[in-house]
């Protein structure tokens, strides 16, 4: 498999040490991306006036949002529930709350068609172990041609999978379906795994309740062809949803119990969901419907395994404080509260990006929920990124032609101040 540039670059720095020659193939592979968490670091230093970059929802600048039921629980908690170690898979309580928090949001999920939660330290975690356990050397995974650029590092960079991307949006602006469908059938693989990411991150679109059905439907006839599918349902933003016909269930609701051969896994957490970025905690569920309560229980153990040897067990105070916080009777109201004001800023967007002139080079893609929309942009994206930055603007560019705004966390009066500058600038360079 070709070595990243970048990966080249810190392989010859390590040229004649020992370094060098203990690491492993994957160690080899390995670099840190010039992408979001580098920009997002140098918008730190530079983004004086609004810093669009990293996916936190600000209540104020520089104020993530914070709910009442972690600030009020921290003095009042014994020790066994903030220092002592948690089990490898979890705190048991804690993964039955989180199996009942999905069945709640998904009412139609059925109790014996998925398996019981395991926590992980994070969704990049979960993703990670995803990867480790399924993923092989020359495997396919299928995305959309917008996607977060871990997952190149997580199943390309680790797993030496192969990323096969199809277009995101048909020519009507809708989830491509047929293209997902035709990237897999073309392909000639027996195992297909999926990838579907709603919000999508970074374009910030969910399917509507239609699309949703035609996805499901597309990869059930793919698996009634005899290609076996792990479609791995990333929702790190779930819950935000601020137009009418979207679907505003996981989509892995509909694939845990969609075709004998589709094994779905959603990967899920509180990160975003209830706003506890940092507590790094997060959760994988199987779904199908014709595993046993052993067979799920087989799976559970074999992730277990895998949890043991990499990060061994994940922080006992962040799942204690997510117990916290689902038990919470305020929980539903409060995030209710917190989504209005994200919305907000999304109508705000909305409104502001209808009265965008012409002229400057930027076409919005299309996007009805998240924290995110970006641009398509007819100048390069990193000279735009670099001249906003100069302005004390932070932004994210995705490849040659993408910019990607976070506008959850900029306050709603700001706003029109943040994009009328990016219209402005990308003008000024699209002359």
């Amino acid at each position: 498999m070709k070595i990243n540039p970048l990966a080249q670059e810190l392989n010859q720095t390590l040229e004649g040490t020992a370094a060098l020659r203990l690491l492993s193939a994957m160690g080899l592979r390995m670099f840190f991306p010039k992408g979001i968490v580098a920009q997002a670091a140098e918008a730190g230093e530079k983004a004086h006036r609004f810093n669009a970059t990293v996916g936190i929802a600000n209540e104020k600048p520089g104020i993530p949002i914070m709910l009442k039921a972690v600030q009020k629980e921290i003095p009042n908690l014994v020790p066994k529930d903030i220092v002592s170690y948690a089990p490898t898979s979890g705190d048991p309580e804690l993964r039955k709350l989180w199996k009942e928090h999905i069945i709640h949001k998904n009412p139609k999920v059925k109790e014996d068609y998925i398996s019981l939660p395991i926590v992980t330290s994070g969704l990049t975690s979960g993703l990670s172990q995803v990867a480790d356990l399924f993923a092989n050397p020359g495997d396919k995974i299928f995305l959309p041609e917008y996607f977060w650029g871990n997952y190149r590092l997580l199943f390309e960079g680790r797993a030496q999978a192969e990323l096969v991307t199809y277009p995101l949006f048909s020519d009507e602006g809708i989830f491509n379906t047929k293209a997902l469908k035709d990237s897999i059938k073309a392909s000639g693989v027996k195992k297909a795994i999926v990838i579907l990411n709603f919000p999508n991150n970074p374009t910030g679109y969910s399917p509507t309740e239609k699309e949703a059905e035609s996805i499901t439907s597309a990869l059930t006839e793919l698996a009634e062809d005899g290609i076996d599918i792990l479609a791995v349902t990333d929702d790190a933003y779930f819950g935000l949803f601020y137009e009418e016909g979207i679907y505003t269930h996981s989509i892995f609701e509909k694939l845990c119990n969609a075709h004998p051969n589709i094994l779905a896994v959603k990967a899920d957490g509180p990160t975003k969901e209830l706003y506890a970025w940092g507590f790094r905690t997060g959760f994988l569920t199987f779904g199908s419907p014709v595993l046993s309560k052993e067979q799920f229980t087989a799976l559970e153990k074999k992730l277990g395994g895998s949890l043991r040897a990499s990060i061994s067990n994940s922080n006992r105070l962040a799942q204690t404080l997510v117990k916290k916080i689902l038990t919470d009777p305020q929980m539903e109201k409060e995030l209710e509260e917190w989504a209005q004001l994200l919305k907000s800023r999304y109508k705000k967007t909305k409104q502001i990006l209808a009265n965008m002139p012409l002229d400057c080079g930027l076409s919005p893609l299309p996007f009805n929920s998240g924290y995110f929309m970006s641009f398509k942009t007819k100048v390069d994206a990193e000279e735009l990124r670099k001249a906003l930055l100069a302005k004390g603007i932070g932004t994210i560019s995705l490849g040659p032609s993408t910019l990607r705004v976070t506008f959850a966390s900029i306050p709603e009066e700001n706003l029109e101040e943040l994009f009328l500058e990016i219209f402005k600038t990308a003008k000024e360079l699209n002359i």
